[in-house]
């Protein structure tokens, strides 16, 4: 009889669990830790319940739709107005929701109008993570990062706009000459895509638009996400009187328990000195040269590890400059573009891809990734003025 091997989520649980228990991470840090990550951990969970409801509502689907059907027939238009629907998920959904919901769509947006489904799905994953500057939602490093800008009196929007749009702009200027060849010529938008429940798409975009003015003004993102969520999961359950597949799979609980795992390991090593090694590694100083070498170490740890555990590390480097941790932000949000496992983001693309029947060559993924990664952490941190 084979064994079966320990799941992996249990792995990271047990692990977290033994630092706690034997005081490695002591028991005021840990309390601190899951007051600070514990409203990140329910946005990500409520988002998700949104992000699934609005792809059975027929949302994202719309989108690309009204995209095909707007283009004109022009593939550079069609690619253009998906750079849009990438963006706008991306700053107000979050960059997971834009890897979960927008990959398939772009490919099946692809192969109907007869567009390279690579480069659609390569611009998804692009966007999805160098889109991710602007609002503290958009990415969970900025979630963790919004309380420290507010601790200096310092907007977070006020502060990370101007490297928000650089990176986007560099980004689509990368994709656009490098596919150039590929967004030539014409094609047919296809049939219309028809809802399959009206009513509930309008409550869907509505909420979704008032859950997006909420975050704007600036009020506890995880409580607008949550009502949010209920919402949809009430105007679901009227019309429909059923959920897309399972309940308990409209929440990604394995995940949610490896990311709670992995800050519980994170801030022990953190307590234990690795911050410390790190702040003597950083250049000081908040010149053009020092915030590019924060940046850059921040890329670095980001692609080596993960953007989530790299950006708790590295947090200290910041110190009590709002720049710095700009810079860090920079770093962990557009660096993360070179390996598979750099971000959340990234890891759900790669899945989407593969459940599409997409083959994406490691190569052509790692040469977008060294193209854009270094162009738009340093425009982005040119762009702090």
């Amino acid at each position: 009889m084979s064994r079966r091997s320990v799941p992996w989520w249990a792995a990271a649980v047990v692990a977290a669990a033994v630092v706690v228990l034997t005081g490695a991470l002591p028991g005021a840090d840990a309390a601190a830790l899951a007051a600070r990550v514990g409203p990140v951990l329910v946005l990500v969970a409520a988002l998700t319940v949104v992000a699934e409801l609005c792809g059975s509502a027929g949302l994202f689907d719309v989108a690309t739709d009204v995209a095909a059907r707007s283009a004109g027939g022009r593939r550079w238009v069609l690619w253009l107005l998906l750079v849009a629907i990438a963006v706008v998920s991306t700053v107000l959904l979050s960059l997971d929701t834009t890897a979960v919901l927008l990959t398939p769509l772009a490919i099946t947006l692809a192969r109907r109008t007869g567009t390279s489904p690579l480069l659609l799905a390569l611009t998804v994953v692009a966007l999805a993570n160098t889109a991710s500057l602007l609002l503290p939602v958009s990415n969970l490093t900025n979630l963790l990062a919004d309380r420290r800008f507010a601790e200096q009196d310092a907007g977070y929007v006020g502060v990370m706009w101007a490297p928000a749009l650089a990176a986007v702009l560099v980004t689509v200027v990368v994709l656009a000459v490098r596919g150039r060849r590929e967004l030539r010529g014409r094609f047919r938008p296809g049939e219309r895509y028809a809802p399959p429940d009206r009513p509930l798409l309008l409550v869907t975009a509505a909420t979704v638009a008032v859950m997006a003015a909420g975050f704007v003004a600036g009020l506890p993102v995880w409580a607008v996400a949550s009502g949010a969520a209920v919402v949809l999961l009430v105007a679901t359950g009227v019309r429909r009187r059923t959920l897309p597949g399972r309940a308990r799979d409209l929440v990604p609980w394995r995940m949610l328990l490896v990311v709670g795992a992995l800050f519980v390991l994170v801030e022990t090593l953190h307590v234990r000195g690795l911050g410390d090694a790190l702040v003597a590694l950083a250049p000081g100083g908040s010149g053009t040269g020092a915030l590019l070498g924060v940046a850059g170490l921040s890329a670095g740890a980001a692609n080596l590890v993960n953007n989530l555990p790299a950006y708790l590390v590295l947090e200290p480097v910041a110190g009590d400059d709002t720049r710095r941790l700009a810079a860090v932000l920079i770093g962990t949000g557009v660096g993360p573009l070179l390996t598979p496992w750099a971000s959340l983001a990234t890891v759900l693309w790669w899945q989407r891809c593969r459940q599409a029947l997409l083959h994406v060559p490691a190569r052509a993924f790692l040469v977008q990734g060294l193209w854009l990664a270094p162009l738009c952490v340093v425009a982005a941190v040119l762009a702090l003025g």
